[in-house]
């Protein structure tokens, strides 16, 4: 047993010694190609090829994940290469996996029963309920937590598409904006320093401004709808007269997924362990296997009945883990590009955000980490270009503050330009295709995305980030 040991851990080493880290300067623009790829399969395959899509849209992931591991390998070698599937894995897909799992079983616990109706009035009441619960339980918990009580009111009309991509832009994104609970860019800026109350201090005014123009622009919208087709003669789910909430008691796991999040940042014991190169602390450690805790605690503390009633289904979270292991992966070559700055193939990007004197545009900043937090995980963009602003969390909240302001604005509220922005978004489409509602494509959210909300994103460029 001690020889075997022994030579699992020489057999570790040369993987242990690697820097999961991926050195970006001397990388070229093409090992990006994969995660393009990934990003056309998910936009086109569906509607090209949907059957292939729907029975193999995992192998498809895989595939594309492979395309960028095997050349990887070949030309840094399997040490490296393994050191950044761990690293991956481990440090970033499995915390986002798990977290997102605790929040998807917690809220499928909850069943919102009474005379609901999708009516226009109704339902731009319930976004704004789950746009005030956005900056407190995250965008993730409130989407998770409001998505069916909204599908179900609308379960007795015709066109309802239109609702949700609706509800992607302000409770999946937009509303997320104001506390470093709302949306993990903030939450990382609060890790490096950013006062808790200081995004909702600087940006509440473009948060509240975006938030009320998209829910007037739903009631105008889904007014027109609503005079249009009317309702379905027969109410698939007819709701109950009487008002109220079953499985009331899942709060208390959607409370402790909060807490946990909290702990994780805020516990600094400097303890931690390296697996292949990437370090695991003990908050994390403790934040992830709670998460656990919370998911089986969850389904243990539901009512009977409950679940069936939200026409639970693991297929949207199946979907999700699946895919999103496919983009995490694909992913890493342009994140490291990116951080590699100015001796990077993306200087470009880099370049475009200061003016002649080297100082940062805000309005550069809002529109740079916007677009790229549209396509890559929001987070680390947010970390590359709060580093590109000097790093230095007190001169960014005083000197620098409208920089701030922007980056922050532009990584939470362009997560909904598509699909894959931020975390909830897929999540919501999954599972409003399990209900039968058939969703725009990829490109076909974008259009509702270009049409709505860059003219507001352009607004709030020229009021607040100029």
């Amino acid at each position: 047993m001690t020889r075997r040991l022994a030579a699992l851990a020489l057999f570790a080493l040369p993987f242990a010694a690697q820097a999961a880290e991926i050195e970006g300067r001397g990388m070229s623009a093409w090992w990006s190609l994969p995660f393009v790829g990934m990003l056309l399969s998910i936009a086109v395959l569906p509607l090209a090829a949907p059957a292939l899509w729907h029975h193999h849209f995992g192998k498809i992931a895989a595939a594309w994940s492979l395309a960028f591991l095997l050349p990887f390998a070949a030309v840094s070698g399997p040490g490296v290469a393994a050191a950044s599937v761990v690293h991956v894995l481990l440090g970033e897909y499995l915390p986002f996996v798990i977290l997102l799992t605790a929040l998807f079983t917690a809220a499928g616990g909850i069943y919102v029963r009474g005379n609901l109706h999708g009516s226009p009035g109704l339902n731009v009441s319930l976004m704004a309920i789950g746009a005030v619960l956005a900056s407190f339980m995250g965008t993730t918990g409130a989407s998770m937590l409001m998505i069916r009580p909204l599908i179900r009111a609308n379960d007795s009309r015709r066109h309802v598409a239109h609702v949700i991509v609706f509800f992607i832009f302000i409770v999946a994104n937009a509303s997320g904006s104001l506390t470093p609970l709302g949306d993990p860019p903030l939450f990382l800026g609060f890790l490096q320093g950013v006062e808790f109350f200081w995004t909702a201090r600087r940006i509440f005014w473009p948060t509240l401004f975006l938030v009320v123009a998209l829910l007037a622009i739903l009631f105008v919208i889904d007014s027109y709808w609503y005079r249009r087709e009317g309702t379905l003669p027969v109410d698939p789910t007819p709701d109950t007269p009487t008002f109220g909430i079953d499985g009331a008691i899942n709060l208390l796991p959607l409370l402790a997924v909060i807490g946990l999040v909290l702990l994780s940042g805020i516990w600094k014991p400097g303890i931690a362990w390296s697996v292949f190169g990437t370090e695991l602390s003990l908050p994390q450690l403790v934040r992830d296997g709670g998460l656990i805790a919370v998911i089986v605690a969850s389904l243990a503390i539901t009512p009977a009945g409950v679940r069936e009633a939200n026409e639970f289904s693991w297929a949207p979270m199946q979907e999700v883990a699946k895919l999103f292991v496919g983009i995490f992966l694909t992913m890493l070559p342009v994140l490291a590009m990116l951080k590699a700055g100015a001796a990077g193939p993306f200087a470009g990007v880099i370049h475009a955000v200061t003016d002649a004197q080297g100082q940062p545009e805000p309005w550069a900043y809002f529109w740079s980490s916007g677009v790229l937090s549209s396509f890559l995980d929001n987070a680390p963009t947010y970390l590359v270009f709060f580093n590109l602003a000097g790093g230095d969390a007190q001169r960014l909240m005083t000197e620098l503050a409208a920089t701030l302001a922007a980056l922050s604005a532009g990584s939470v509220f362009m997560g909904a330009n598509t699909y894959i922005g931020n975390a909830p978004n897929f999540m919501v489409k999954a599972i409003a295709e399990s209900r039968g509602i058939r969703m725009p494509s990829f490109f076909g959210y974008m259009l509702w995305s270009a049409a709505v909300l860059l003219p507001l994103f352009v607004i709030i460029t020229f009021i607040w980030f100029r």
